[in-house]
């Protein structure tokens, strides 16, 4: 694997051989206080052109856990795309460092980097997908269920890039999904129809209540994201009966888990009863951003 673009990429060797390792190294680190240091001498080159909290801490740590360094890449010192082409920051940024990440906006930021650089390349988020998001919460759902087998996820707003990665990790876990968004905001009908075509148990809903029927999951995220603020009041108008509220969680399965990408923009997509309320897994998710990559980090840069 010389790059993690997407989860629909991996085979399903590595999907499991990454939640295993990601699962081996929390152990290792709550049993021992730390990792082995397997990224020794290695270093993280992280390019954001959005702003970060769980992104760039969790890949620090986790790069100084392992026993190598990052480096923090603010957006204003490459403008990548603007003062300096894609192609060029790659090949520059390939003789510094082992391995580059960077949180984009244009998902042609990402594929461009990795056709260029000459190192492997991690999608810390794009406008299309994001990755890394999606394998912590996998690996949150994992650890609550034990198994994949049998359960049901169910998405409750925008139909954003953070759905299509759950939908790209649901090829591999076998969980249903099930997508209840406004008319308008659907997911793309390309991210649908691959997962279709790769065996996902995918449904679309216009009622909330009828997606989370049955569901051992509830997964919502900001009603809009960053890029899209001149659409704040036209969303605000249009998503409210898509909250996910205490009645809302009340027609899910007993035991059901809610999740969250964060951040949360509390009282719209989520209300602070279920966001601290015994359902929530949403700690646990942003802890798993830190021990899922750092099974991503090692399995590109440990050689």
């Amino acid at each position: 694997m010389q790059h993690f673009i997407s989860i629909a990429d991996l085979s399903a060797e590595q999907w499991d051989d990454l939640l295993t390792l990601a699962l081996d190294l929390k152990q290792e680190l709550q049993e021992n206080g730390r990792n082995a240091p397997l990224l020794e001498g290695k270093i993280l080159g992280m390019i954001f052109q959005k702003p970060s909290l769980r992104t760039r801490v969790s890949f620090e740590v986790g790069m100084l856990q392992l026993g190598g360094h990052a480096m923090y890449i603010s957006p204003n010192e490459i403008k990548m795309g603007q003062r300096e082409s894609v192609a060029d920051v790659a090949r520059v940024m390939s003789r510094y460092v082992s391995a580059l990440m960077a949180r984009v906006f244009d998902h042609a930021h990402i594929t461009g980097l990795a056709e260029y650089a000459s190192v492997p390349i991690i999608n810390g988020l794009s406008d299309y997908n994001h990755p890394c998001q999606g394998m912590a919460d996998y690996l949150t759902m994992l650890e609550n269920w034990g198994s994949f087998d049998g359960r049901t996820l169910a998405y409750i707003g925008d139909g954003n890039n953070v759905l299509t990665s759950l939908l790209n990790g649901a090829i591999h876990s076998g969980v249903a999904v099930r997508v209840a968004t406004p008319p308008g905001y659907e997911p793309e009908a390309a991210v649908i129809d691959a997962a279709r075509q790769r065996g996902v148990d995918v449904a679309l809903f216009t009622d909330p209540y009828e997606a989370v029927s049955g569901a051992d999951a509830i997964y919502t995220d900001v009603w809009t994201s960053m890029g899209q603020e001149e659409e704040t009041a036209k969303r605000l108008a249009v998503f409210p009966p898509f909250q996910v509220n205490e009645a809302l969680v009340g027609a899910a399965n007993d035991g059901a888990i809610v999740l969250h990408c964060l951040p949360a923009h509390r009282g719209e997509e989520i209300t602070d009863g279920v966001a601290d309320g015994s359902h929530s897994r949403l700690w646990d998710q942003a802890e798993n951003r830190l021990h899922a990559q750092k099974a991503i980090l090692v399995r590109l840069m440990a050689q």
